[in-house]
């Protein structure tokens, strides 16, 4: 059993708790969020990536079991796996560092208890399964008492509301002399709806807020995340990029930046002129996204660097079809690489069409993982890319339902990375599956190149494509 004389000595002390148990130098801002969670019943830390919150998560658990008779700490998180490989790992790790800690406790997967008081004194490790109702969601913490209790919510940028209800009922015990009750959560500013997001808001009165950031203009910064690192991403994306906001500010993105794509934004490149010179160097590419059911379209949308030209529509059309009609374009416009939606098959037999001709088509995958560590996944970075793209002069042609398309998705974050609106929900809205956007995405699968062709090749199109401003390449009637 734990002496009451260590546990008087600890009580209000989190900070002196954390150096003689684990024997390390805590950064500033984790002192200041030990201070606060002695002294405050709710505390939301608002954290930039990688600053070490489930670390101070961690030690604050172990300080309130060790210094709180029958204590009950209860955690949660997003997920199970980040539960597992987050603050359940970090316990361990700590555990490892104190002799007083490993004498008095026992660490399984799901549950940390004191050794002589295993019903009474624990920490439990709760999570929701997927698919999951608010309902459901809100049983995961639901139920508990003690008059030393602490719920943990780490990622709570991410965690439904309906969960932090039912870790504020519990709250409702603090009530006399010799009970303490707290309620702590801790997750990067990625959601503007959500547990982290209200506590920062709407019931910042409520709450001890601590910030924490990486920007390398703040003098109380945090020193473990690299400033090297930091600066690139500022210089990379811009300060005011969400994504920098996020993880490198540890600040919510901007309510109106959810749109990926504004109107104006894409009016205007559908009003823009540019001239040949300025892509005709540039790889010609064909993004193919293939229809999935019967009312959606199959859309093979041709780009060469700044210029995006009138796509192919082909409705009912079989595999077998589609592959012609690539190898038409690639025939005659001679396009370099062909980028085709091989998400959940349907695409698939147009690429082995394809290669049965000898052809080399890229079957690409929307799901699958990105170049580039921001996004979630290929299709997020395939529609950021084309964004950008937008907004850095590429020209569109003119089409309504490509309008509707290109303004319609969203996008949140996902832990930290960006994720665009399912394709399901762009359909509800617009009343239509996005085909030719997709297809327009696709060619963004790669960086830029410049074209394989040669200057020869060059010289013979420059005269066709600088002709015209709503030039269609791939018009059947060039065939």
């Amino acid at each position: 059993m734990i002496e009451a004389g260590i546990m008087l000595k600890w009580i209000n002390d989190p900070v002196l708790f954390a150096e003689e148990n684990f024997g390390i130098t805590l950064d500033e801002w984790q002192k200041e969020g030990l201070i606060a969670i002695s002294n405050n019943q709710r505390v939301a830390f608002k954290a930039s990536k990688g600053v070490g919150k489930t670390a101070l998560l961690a030690m604050a658990c172990w300080w309130f079991m060790v210094t709180r008779f029958d204590s009950k700490v209860v955690a949660t998180s997003i997920s199970y796996d980040n539960l597992k490989d987050g603050l359940w790992s970090e316990m361990a790790k700590f555990m490892n560092m104190s002799k007083l800690i490993q004498s008095q406790f026992e660490w399984t997967h799901t549950r940390i208890y004191l050794k002589e008081k295993p019903e009474t004194w624990f920490m439990s490790a709760r999570t929701w399964p997927k698919g999951a109702s608010s309902e459901q969601q809100a049983n995961t913490l639901a139920g508990l008492h003690a008059d030393n209790i602490m719920f943990v919510l780490d990622e709570s940028g991410g965690i439904p509301s309906s969960v932090m209800a039912a870790a504020e009922a519990a709250l409702a015990n603090d009530t006399h002399s010799g009970t303490d009750a707290k309620l702590i959560q801790a997750g990067n500013p990625t959601h503007l709806s959500g547990p982290l997001y209200e506590a920062s808001t709407r019931d910042r009165n409520m709450w001890k807020v601590i910030e924490i950031s990486s920007d390398p203009e703040n003098p109380k910064r945090s020193s473990r995340v690299s400033i090297e690192w930091a600066n690139q991403q500022i210089q990379k994306y811009g300060r005011d990029n969400p994504w920098v906001l996020v993880n490198v500010f540890g600040e919510f993105p901007p309510s109106s930046s959810n749109v990926l794509l504004g109107y104006e934004e894409v009016r205007a490149a559908m009003n823009r002129k540019v001239d040949g010179d300025s892509y005709i160097n540039s790889q010609k590419r064909l993004g193919v996204d293939v229809a999935r059911f019967g009312s959606d379209s199959s859309v093979i949308f041709p780009r060469q660097g700044l210029m995006a030209f009138q796509p192919v529509v082909m409705r009912g059309a079989r595999t077998n079809e589609i592959a012609s009609r690539i190898l038409q374009a690639k025939s005659k416009w001679e396009s370099e690489v062909e980028y085709i939606d091989g998400t959940g098959g349907f695409g698939s037999g147009v690429v082995d069409s394809l290669i049965q001709k000898g052809q080399t088509p890229q079957e690409i995958h929307f799901s699958s993982k990105p170049d580039d560590p921001r996004y979630f996944n290929k299709r997020a970075e395939m529609w950021f890319r084309m964004a950008e793209w937008i907004k850095r002069g590429g020209c569109l042609p003119y089409n309504e339902q490509l309008l509707a398309e290109l303004t319609a998705p969203d996008y949140y974050f996902k832990g930290s990375k960006l994720i665009l609106e399912d394709k399901d929900l762009i359909k509800e809205k617009i009343g239509s599956s996005p085909d030719l956007s997709d297809a327009l995405a696709l060619t963004f699968a790669d960086v830029e190149m410049t074209t394989g062709l040669g200057e020869l090749g060059v010289l013979n199109r420059t005269h066709i494509e600088k002709s015209s401003w709503d030039y269609d390449p791939l018009d059947p009637k060039r065939f």
